[in-house]
């Protein structure tokens, strides 16, 4: 399908292509706090370095490295697609939007497939979506999202990895800049939107300092964020190809410690997992913010469902 797919626009560097799909929702691995997820587009222009989507292009014969960034494919009768996809879902399933390539992609300001798809959720109720974006386009759909939560139960998620503007160039050499992204929390705020940040991934050495991860925290809070959380870096051998050689230029002295820490595991597990972990905990107590969205019950009327909670 890929190889066949038109092409929508390109840029100097980025193209557009359309691609078919047949379903919308995915069935996620069983221990995760939703049930389905929904990607509007496959590869993503923000280019983060760490990123553990890129393998996805492999399923289209496409090169990894040097493809998912610059070849976006969009998906194409999403609406229709979504209609048909909501009939499998049970009470209490939740539905994840952007769980590998950001739905707010510079690709959503052309073809509006996310939009498209929280259009559809408008038309009904008793549903639990969250949302998970590093753009601030997020804001296009502030009223909407509103609109969505008035009969379903609606979150977004922010991720700003770093406050340092240089530090998150390098890392995310597309994404909208942190200060951006902190207007998108205060926008979403403002129109009744439940939002929070997370600080993902947290890279060891680089952004994982408390005074760093402590002012981030105190900025979204004071931006209108709810809550606020962050996970350790998560490396898939995709990922570390395009990470290591990042680490090897601008962390050089640390070069050798990732190599070992990530030479057999795609994980970072015990003494120092539970050392940010505990982190992030205290540091989100100290500004009053929540772990994750707070229950409430869906509108009499609509289906019976509890909003998965972080």
């Amino acid at each position: 399908m890929a190889a066949e797919s038109e092409v929508l626009d390109a840029k100097k560097v980025v193209e557009y292509f359309e691609i078919g799909c047949r379903t919308v929702l995915n069935r996620t691995r069983p221990g995760l706090p939703f049930a389905w997820s929904i990607n509007p587009y496959r590869g993503c222009e923000f280019g983060c370095r760490y990123c553990y989507a890129r393998y996805t292009h492999e399923f289209m014969e496409l090169r990894e490295s040097e493809e998912f960034e610059k070849r976006i494919f969009a998906k194409s009768g999403v609406a229709e697609a979504l209609r048909r996809d909501l009939k499998k879902l049970r009470a209490g399933e939740g539905v994840a939007i952007g769980t590998a390539t950001d739905p707010y992609q510079p690709a959503e300001r052309r073809y509006g497939r996310t939009r498209a798809m929280l259009e559809v959720f408008a038309e009904g109720g008793g549903r639990e979506i969250a949302v998970t974006t590093k753009s601030d386009l997020v804001k296009r759909d502030a009223a909407l999202l509103a609109e969505i939560g008035k009969r379903n139960s609606v979150s977004v998620n922010i991720t700003i990895t770093t406050l340092d503007a240089g530090l998150a160039r390098l890392l995310e050499p597309k994404a909208p800049r942190p200060e951006l992204r902190l207007g998108a929390v205060e926008a979403l705020a403002k129109a009744g939107v439940v939002v929070g940040v997370f600080a993902n991934p947290v890279m060891p050495l680089i952004t994982d300092q408390e005074a760093k991860l402590d002012r981030l925290a105190k900025a979204a809070r004071d931006r209108g964020a709810e809550w606020f959380g962050g996970g350790t870096l998560f490396l898939q051998p995709c990922a570390r190809r395009v990470f290591f050689p990042f680490v090897a230029q601008h962390y050089p002295h640390l070069l050798r410690r990732y190599e070992e820490r990530f030479g057999e595991s795609a994980y970072l597990r015990g003494a120092y997992a539970d050392a940010i972990r505990e982190r992030v905990a205290a540091i989100r107590e100290r500004y009053g913010l929540r772990g994750g969205p707070e229950r409430r019950r869906p509108e009499p009327g609509t289906v019976s469902a509890q909003p998965w909670l972080f």
